[in-house]
């Protein structure tokens, strides 16, 4: 027995995004653990709890709604690693596959919407 959106590329592959996420924001500065770090968990965290809540939805038309939800935490969260760039908190090879993960996340989820409609 299991959940239709378990099924997913896009949850499960958003699920290991929040945890990669949640593991960087650990070697964040402790001045900074509820302000930029909570935020980008959230954000990042907020994409598979997106796509799980819209999955439960009975229209294709609110599924997309929850993935459009989704497609825009992942742009929260690429402004979250620039920032965090900016501040030093990650170097460019972190950023780097973090974004890359971000983009490929959002175009599988911008390309499973299309689908929907």
């Amino acid at each position: 027995m299991s959940f239709k959106f378990e099924k997913l590329i896009i949850w499960q592959k958003s699920m290991d995004f929040g945890e990669e996420i949640n593991a960087v924001i650990k070697e964040f500065p402790k001045h900074d653990m509820f302000n930029l770090a909570s935020q980008m968990l959230r954000a990042s965290d907020s994409v598979a709890l997106n796509i799980s809540e819209g999955s439960i939805e009975q229209s294709n038309a609110e599924f997309n709604r929850f993935l459009g939800y989704s497609v825009r935490s992942l742009a929260e969260v690429v402004t979250c690693l620039y920032k965090a760039k900016r501040r030093n908190y990650i170097n460019d090879a972190v950023f780097d596959k973090l974004y890359k993960d971000s983009f490929d996340l959002m175009n599988m989820t911008i390309a499973f919407k299309s689908k929907l409609k």
